[in-house]
């Protein structure tokens, strides 16, 4: 396409569709344009950054005719932290574009015949919904444009996210609108108080520095844990942080740091330190309390993580008789939350410390009738494991975006349940998966729930019943 070149600005395209990725779709006959920063329903000039054979990307540099479906962005860090990238669009518009994609993927990549989709569930809050967030320090703060631009003295200690694509810029955030406020003034606090105290932060280059990362989860019950991570082990440097911390901020009950030496940002193979309070925060769920430890995997969206946990127990469709599988169970909140309408509930995780957690929440619970166990899913799912654990008549499965492997999909088939639940983060590996698992099972109904307002993320809750010829 001779008319759009690189470097050069294409005028007047109109912006008709909203990718997965977050960008806006236009065309030019058939030639395709990516262009960040549109709404569908706009007519803009777009600069374009990249061309490539069949499409191009760029990004929108003024509208001449803004779409109906346009709003002004609430947060001032929006189209540099690139963490809501569809902030300037309508939340119905948002979920209209979720649920398209949902539905387009199943049938471009399953190729297998679906029943119409069942209207996404909203969330509630669209604000402030996260109850967890990581922060990175670093010396080499992003500068923004209008940084750069206004000519003031800029301070290149930054405390807040990657920018996308670079692993070694941070951008500075002042105000962050997806966690309650409390967690902005804890950053801004730690942030002010390392710079009074002339802390180095660290250098993601040099690996050198004191300051690493910020851990900062909250529950809906009100409790609050903060976990520092500092590059090496300073006793007095350290204490004066914790205290500054456990002093300003006694809505913390759990006060936790990490000395990380490594390479990496992974916390996972390290000790945790408890400093003050517990060395856990509970979330409630109907009856049930679960502990969440700094390691522990918990949907980062209490009140919508309720809402999916409701429709996949609906969708398993439990009297009390059946005998229940749920992979990649993690910290054993489905299984759990299952648990009172089953017979039993066998849980499995690769992760041995979010087993340890599921058995925690669970005896905790007073839960009797569920069991844990961990090791890689294809490998532990044998007829051998089956045999001695009881044919399942459900399986309730919740991988990873990669989805499942195909040893554990022919696991899942030979072990024959009545029904699946799947649940999915990535439409399109589930799509994958349901082509393996059509010979021998049939979509009964789907569900896409919106787990993560102004970002593209959409889960998808699916059930689908063993066909009789099997």
């Amino acid at each position: 396409m001779e008319t759009v070149k690189k470097g050069e600005i294409t005028e007047n395209l109109n912006i008709s569709e909203a990718s997965s990725e977050g960008s806006s779709i236009a065309r030019i006959d058939n030639f395709v344009v990516f262009a960040e920063g549109g709404v569908p329903g706009d007519i803009a000039d777009v600069m374009i950054f990249r061309k490539k054979k069949n499409y191009a990307e760029g990004r929108v540099v003024n509208i001449i005719k803004a779409s109906e479906d346009r709003v002004e962005p609430f947060c001032t860090h929006f189209g540099s932290c690139g963490g809501c990238k569809w902030q300037h669009m309508t939340y119905e518009k948002q979920v209209y574009y979720k649920q398209k994609h949902v539905e387009d993927v199943l049938e471009r990549v399953g190729k297998i015949a679906l029943p119409a989709a069942t209207t996404i569930k909203q969330s509630a809050n669209t604000k402030y919904y996260r109850n967890k967030l990581e922060f990175t320090f670093s010396n080499k703060a992003w500068l923004t444009k209008a940084d750069l631009d206004s000519g003031a003295s800029l301070e290149q200690n930054a405390l807040g996210f990657h920018v996308p694509g670079r692993f070694d810029k941070i951008l500075d955030v002042k105000e962050c609108f997806l966690q309650e406020d409390l967690s902005n003034k804890i950053r801004l606090s730690v942030k002010e108080f390392a710079l009074q105290n002339n802390f180095e932060f660290f250098d993601p280059r040099s690996q050198e520095g004191y300051l690493r990362n910020l851990i900062i989860r909250s529950t809906s019950t009100g409790e609050w844990m903060v976990v520092v991570v500092f590059s090496r082990d300073h006793k007095e440097s350290r204490e004066l942080m914790m205290e500054h911390l456990k002093k300003n901020f006694p809505e913390i009950t759990s006060l936790q740091y990490i000395i990380n030496t490594k390479r990496n940002d992974t916390i996972f193979d390290l000790d945790v330190e408890l400093y003050n309070g517990r060395s856990y925060i509970e979330e409630k769920m109907e009856d049930l309390i679960f502990r969440i430890s700094a390691k522990s995997f918990y949907q980062t969206n209490s009140l919508q993580a309720y809402e999916l946990y409701k429709i996949v127990r609906d969708y398993a469709g439990l009297t009390g008789n059946e005998n229940v599988y749920d992979l990649y169970t993690g910290t054993g909140t489905i299984a759990s939350f299952v648990a009172g309408k089953a017979k039993h509930v066998t849980g499995i995780d690769y992760i041995p410390d979010a087993i340890n957690d599921a058995g925690e929440n669970a005896r905790y619970n007073k839960i009797n009738n569920v069991s844990f166990f961990a090791g890689d899913i294809k490998d532990t799912l044998t007829p051998e494991f089956i045999a001695k654990h009881g044919k399942p008549d459900v399986i309730i499965t919740d991988p990873p975006r990669s989805g499942m492997h195909e040893d554990v999909v022919r696991a899942i088939i030979k072990a024959a349940p009545e029904r699946i639940v799947y649940v999915s983060c990535n439409p399109a590996s589930q799509a994958r998966d349901l082509q393996i698992l059509d010979e021998f099972y049939s979509v009964v109904k789907y569900q896409p729930v919106d787990m993560f307002p102004h970002t593209t993320h959409v889960e998808n809750v699916m059930l689908l019943t063993r066909k009789v010829s099997q």
